[in-house]
């Protein structure tokens, strides 16, 4: 008989970094509460869109990863009317009853030290407690090629490998210093079984170590920004905590990921959508204008 899979209910976004990069912007807003334009038109803030995308793949809760000092922010905008609110149109009026059943959705999650990723994910464990959950960056948000939300294809796609799951894209050589990459054995439809996981490697180590079977020279398979994983992540990022083995000044979540691919075996997935980087000026920019034509 084969053993039932654990639903994904939880989705888990990191959100308490400082923002530097968006320096001078981010000192009186978060980066994750800066303004995206959607394909109606409306002005929404990042982080919204990134938890709309979760909600979208049928993830009941979703935990936002936050300093302390900033709940009242993430609060005030998701649960809080505004002190206008009887001055706006019967539409937006309507709008603000659905932000807030939106935040009935979310808990709050805190973050002592800004330690780096891999230590905001770790926050998160109690809450996540002993159940699969979907992992979302705090700064790239996705739109799918195909009817499928971007999350909701990773999900599925979870209930049939029933193993931690890495959303990949297709990248050029000349941009794989800036991200995580993989290397593996091509499946089929679009799925790779993953031997190796590096954060942001130099060419000629790609070239060595990470290219994949079957697809172009200098053309590697770079992480999509969206995770499903088990709790057995927590474990390795506890251990690095406790030992203080920093990567960079940080802990980091790329080093866990390659220990839990090689306890427990984990499966790449070759998205069908695009994810809009918006942590750096110049490509926050050109995602105002890619995301809503794409």
């Amino acid at each position: 008989m084969t053993e039932s899979i654990a639903k994904v209910r939880k989705a888990v976004i990191p959100a308490a970094g400082f923002g530097t990069r968006m320096f001078p912007a981010s000192k009186v807003v978060k980066k994750e509460l800066f303004p995206i334009i959607d394909k109606d038109g409306r002005a929404k803030p990042i982080i919204q869109i990134i938890v709309e995308e979760a909600i979208s793949g049928g993830i009941e809760e979703v935990g936002i990863v936050v300093q302390k000092s900033d709940i009242p922010v993430f609060t005030d905008y998701f649960q809080a009317l505004p002190s206008y609110y009887q001055k706006l149109s019967a539409e937006k009026q309507e709008y603000c009853q659905y932000l807030q059943n939106l935040g009935s959705k979310i808990t709050l999650l805190t973050q002592s030290e800004q330690a780096g990723y891999g230590h905001a994910v770790f926050c998160a464990k109690e809450w996540v407690g002993d159940e699969p959950f979907l992992l979302l960056l705090g700064d790239h948000i996705y739109a799918s090629d195909v009817e499928k939300t971007c999350a909701s294809q990773i999900l599925q796609v979870y209930e049939q490998a029933n193993q931690s799951l890495i959303g990949v894209r297709i990248i050029p050589g000349t941009e794989i210093h800036h991200y995580g990459c993989i290397s593996g054995n091509l499946v089929a439809d679009g799925l790779i079984d993953i031997d190796t996981i590096y954060e942001k490697p130099d060419l000629n180590y790609a070239r060595e170590k990470l290219h994949v079977s079957g697809m172009k020279e200098d053309e590697f398979l770079g992480v999509f920004g969206m995770y499903v994983l088990t709790t057995k992540i927590f474990d390795y990022l506890e251990e690095n905590i406790k030992q203080n083995a920093r990567e960079k000044g940080e802990f980091q979540l790329t080093s866990c990921l390659d220990k839990l691919q090689r306890l427990e075996g984990m499966t790449g997935y070759l998205m069908k959508g695009r994810c809009f980087d918006t942590g750096m000026p110049d490509v926050y920019r050109q995602t105002m204008i890619d995301f809503r034509n794409d």
